[in-house]
C-alpha cells in the first residue's frame, strides 16, 4: 500500500471516531409501514429536543392526532412541534399546501392558546387549488373498482401540476398581477376538463383570485425562504428534526405502486423537500406499529379478518385522522419492515401501540412470503406479485396483561420484552422508543435519538 493509501485510511478512521463523539443533531422521522404509525406522537416527543421541525412532503392527505393534557389536537399540515413555544416549525418546499385548511388549523391552535410565532411556511411550496380537489375526486370516482383509495384532497393533481410547471406557489399568493398571470392558463385548462370530461361546474377566476389573495395576506407573517432558513439554523448549530408524512410503502417510487401517495415519504425525500444535502442528516428513525395497518386499496399480505381485525381496530382507534376511514389491520410484517430499514437507512426504531396487543394470547409476525410456491424474504416491486404473496408466520406468546402504565423497560412483562427483541432481531435495527398509549407520558424512551450517542439500544 502506498503512503497516500495509508494516510487516507487513517483519515477515515479519525473521521469515524470524531462522528461517534459528536452529539447527533439532525434527525429524519419516517413511517416504516403504510403510514398511520403514530409518527405524530413520536415527532411531538422528539420535538422537545429539537430547535427546528421541518415537514418535508405530502399535504392535507396526512394527519397527526396529538393528545396533550387530555386535549385532542388534530393537525394535517402544521408540524406537531408547534406545541413547544421555543420550536421553529417549518412547512418545507416539498409539501403541497391547502391554505384554507392551514388557516383553519391556525385558528384552532389560537383557540387553544398555542404560540404560533415559530410557524414558518416555504414561499416555494405549491398550493392546492379548488380544481385540484374536484379533479381528484372525479378521477377516483371514474376508476370504479380500480380506485386507488385517495383522500380526495387534491394532492395528486397538485403534484402533477408542479411537475408540469403549471402550479401555483405560496409566493404567488402575495402579488395580484403574478397570481392572475400564473392562474390564467391552468384555470382555463382545468375548467374545460371539469366541464367537458367530468360534467362539473366551472370555477370563476376573479372569485379565486380574491379568495387566495386573502389567504396570502393572512399567511404573509409566516412565509420564509425555506432552504435559507434551514441552512441558517444548521450554521447556528440548531437541532433539526425532519418529519415525513405517510409511510415508506406509500412512497411514489418505492411503495406498492400504484396504491401510493404522490410524493416521497422515505428519508431521502427530506433532502429534496427541505432543500438540504444528505450530509446534513445524522440519523434516521423509523416509526412502526407493533402490528400493521393500511388505509385504502392495495395488497396487504398479513391482513386479518373478522373479530381479531375488529379487536385491533377498536383497541387501537384505527380510524384515519384525515378521512375518518376505518383502517385495515394485520399482523406485523417483518418483510416490509426490513425493506423499510434498507430503503430509508434506518438507525433505530420507535415501536408504537404495543398496548393494543395486551389482551392477545398469541401474536404472529410475518417473517417471509410464499410467492408461487417459493419462499422469499424480499419485498417484490410488482403489485401483481405482491398481491399473490402469502405470509409465513412465526407465532409468539402474548402477555395478557396491561402495559399502559409501564414507564421503563423493566416494567414490561418478559413476553412483551421478548416480542420487542424478536422485532429488533428480525429487522436488524435497535429499538429506541416504545409507545404504550396516546398520551405523552405513555412512552418508554430507551434513548433520545437526537441527543443520545449512537449505540446499541434494545436489540437481540
Amino acid at each position: 500500500m502506498t503512503d497516500g493509501g495509508i494516510s487516507a485510511k487513517l483519515t477515515v478512521c479519525a473521521v469515524d471516531r470524531l462522528r461517534a463523539e459528536v452529539i447527533l443533531a439532525n434527525v429524519v422521522v419516517i413511517g416504516a409501514q403504510w403510514g398511520d404509525e403514530g409518527k405524530g406522537k413520536i415527532t411531538d416527543l422528539l420535538s422537545r429536543s429539537a430547535d427546528v421541525v421541518v415537514r418535508y412532503q405530502g399535504g392535507v392527505n396526512a394527519g397527526h392526532t396529538i393528545v396533550v393534557d387530555e386535549k385532542v389536537l388534530k393537525l394535517h399540515l402544521i408540524p406537531s412541534g408547534i406545541l413547544y413555544p421555543e420550536t421553529i416549525c417549518l412547512i418545507g418546499s416539498g409539501t403541497v399546501v391547502d391554505p384554507k385548511v392551514m388557516l383553519k388549523e391556525i385558528d384552532m391552535l389560537i383557540e387553544n392558546d398555542i404560540d404560533l410565532s415559530g410557524l414558518q411556511l416555504a414561499s416555494s411550496a405549491h398550493v392546492t387549488m379548488p380544481y385540484h380537489r374536484l379533479i381528484d375526486q372525479a378521477m377516483e370516482e371514474r376508476r370504479g373498482a380500480k380506485k386507488i383509495g385517495t383522500t380526495g384532497r387534491g394532492i395528486g393533481p397538485t403534484y402533477a401540476d408542479k411537475a408540469q410547471r403549471n402550479g401555483i406557489r405560496v409566493i404567488d399568493l402575495l402579488d395580484e398581477n403574478k397570481l392572475r398571470e400564473r392562474l390564467a392558463g391552468p384555470l382555463k385548462e382545468k375548467n374545460e376538463l371539469l366541464k367537458k370530461v367530468f360534467g362539473i361546474e366551472t370555477l370563476d377566476q376573479e372569485k379565486l383570485i380574491h379568495e387566495y389573495l386573502g389567504y396570502g395576506e393572512r399567511l404573509l407573517p409566516h412565509i420564509v425562504d425555506c432552504s435559507r432558513a434551514i441552512h441558517q439554523a444548521a450554521k447556528n448549530k440548531k437541532n433539526i428534526l425532519f418529519e415525513g408524512a405517510q409511510g415508506t410503502l406509500l412512497d411514489l417510487d418505492h411503495g406498492t405502486y400504484p396504491y401510493v401517495t404522490s410524493s416521497n415519504p422515505v428519508s431521502g425525500g427530506a433532502c429534496i423537500g427541505a432543500g438540504v444535502g444528505p450530509t446534513l442528516i445524522d440519523r434516521v428513525i423509523g416509526v412502526a406499529k407493533a402490528y400493521t395497518t393500511r388505509v385504502g386499496e392495495g395488497p396487504f399480505p398479513t391482513e386479518l379478518e373478522g373479530s381479531l381485525n375488529d379487536q385491533l381496530c377498536d383497541r387501537g382507534g384505527e380510524f384515519g385522522t384525515t378521512t375518518g376511514r376505518r383502517r385495515r389491520c394485520g399482523w406485523f410484517d417483518g418483510v416490509i419492515g426490513k425493506y423499510a430499514v434498507e430503503v430509508n437507512g434506518l438507525d433505530c426504531l420507535a415501536i408504537t401501540k404495543l398496548d393494543v396487543l395486551d389482551e392477545l394470547e398469541e401474536i404472529k409476525v410475518c417473517i417471509a412470503y410464499e410467492l408461487d410456491g417459493e419462499t422469499i424474504h424480499y419485498f417484490p416491486n410488482s403489485a401483481e406479485e405482491f398481491a399473490r404473496c402469502k405470509p409465513i408466520f412465526k407465532s409468539l406468546p402474548g402477555w395478557q396483561c396491561s402495559t399502559a402504565d409501564c414507564r421503563r423497560l423493566e416494567d414490561l412483562p418478559s413476553t412483551a420484552m421478548s416480542y420487542l427483541r424478536f422485532l429488533a432481531e428480525l429487522m436488524e435495527v435497535p429499538i429506541a422508543i416504545v409507545s404504550l398509549g396516546a398520551s405523552r407520558d405513555q412512552t418508554i424512551v430507551v434513548e433520545d435519538p437526537i441527543h443520545g450517542p449512537k449505540r446499541a439500544l434494545l436489540s437481540s
